[in-house]
């Protein structure tokens, strides 16, 4: 597993809010150990009666041992949110949070650049590794299987079916991460596959890409030197060019961003690529079995 562990000890920066009540809840009965909260206002409180709440990252982190943010705050303020996470010394940061300005996302990128932490998203649904029960994110626990198949996916709700389809078939997850569907996420396919290509508790990964873009060709240069297989899908095969479908970053802008270049590349490269999203887990099934990994 990568990134987050039964270790991993989380606070959520703006739990009172309503989605993060919800969905802070989630991760705690999944297994997850939150340990702080912060809100500027509420700090001395204790929140659900079950954690306690910091005026700052900084105040909770000390008080706490915390090493990982779950950002919930609203778009506005999310730039300045990463950077106090990032200012606190937290090692991971994985941000919820849809909607954030394009410029705003260059401040806090420019902002952590050399520092040694990792943001996951914004726009994503987050990370979970079930064999350690730990999840930081909105992902519905419930449909993942403790496994070594690790899953990176530019889109949310795809990220849901391939874990199901995964499930149905009887194969685990290891890891999965929701890197956001934003032009400028904190982590790119080439940084995720890394991780899991260095990561002896997983043996193959499965990879949902999107339209728009060119983290799917970078990342099928990563690919051609991995060790392990990747399968891979790639979602807006019938999207019109120069028309956004669904994530601020899927719009076609040239012919290398479409899906079909994308898919070509990747096979390239020596990915199993899925035209049929319905295919993915019997494709995995089949890849797994045809490596003796199974």
């Amino acid at each position: 597993m990568i990134l987050v562990n039964e270790h991993t000890r989380v606070l959520v920066q703006g739990i009172t809010g309503g989605e993060a009540t919800h969905h802070t809840l989630r991760c705690i009965e999944y297994g997850t150990q939150v340990v702080a909260g912060v809100t500027p206002g509420r700090g001395g409180t204790v929140w659900e009666k079950k954690v306690p709440v910091f005026e700052s990252v900084e105040q909770a982190r000390e008080a706490t041992g915390a090493t990982a943010s779950l950002v919930f705050v609203p778009a506005q303020y999310t730039s300045d949110a990463i950077i106090e996470a990032a200012d606190a010394g937290l090692s991971l940061i994985v941000c919820i949070t849809e909607l954030v300005p394009t410029l705003d996302e260059v401040t806090w990128h420019r902002y952590i650049r050399g520092l040694d932490v990792i943001v996951v998203g914004p726009n994503s649904p987050g990370i979970i590794s079930p064999p350690a029960r730990c999840m930081v994110g909105i992902m519905p626990g419930s449909i993942h299987l403790p496994g070594n198949i690790g899953v990176v996916s530019r889109s949310g709700t795809l990220t849901y079916e391939v874990v199901g389809q995964l499930t149905s078939q009887g194969i685990g997850q290891s890891t999965c991460i929701g890197i956001g569907g934003d032009p400028l996420p904190g982590t790119d396919f080439v940084r995720a596959l890394c991780l899991f290509e260095a990561d002896p508790d997983t043996t193959a990964v499965v990879m949902v890409g999107e339209i728009g873009g060119s983290m799917e060709q970078e990342a099928a240069d990563f690919i051609h030197e991995m060790s392990k297989p990747v399968i891979a899908f790639i979602a807006g095969a019938s999207a019109p060019p120069d028309r956004r479908m669904g994530h601020a970053g899927a719009i076609i802008t040239d012919e290398s961003s479409t899906a079909m270049h994308k898919k070509a590349v990747l096979r390239s490269c020596g990915a199993v690529v899925v035209d049929n999203p319905a295919q993915i887990g019997i494709t995995t099934r089949e890849v797994l079995a045809g490596r003796g990994l199974l």
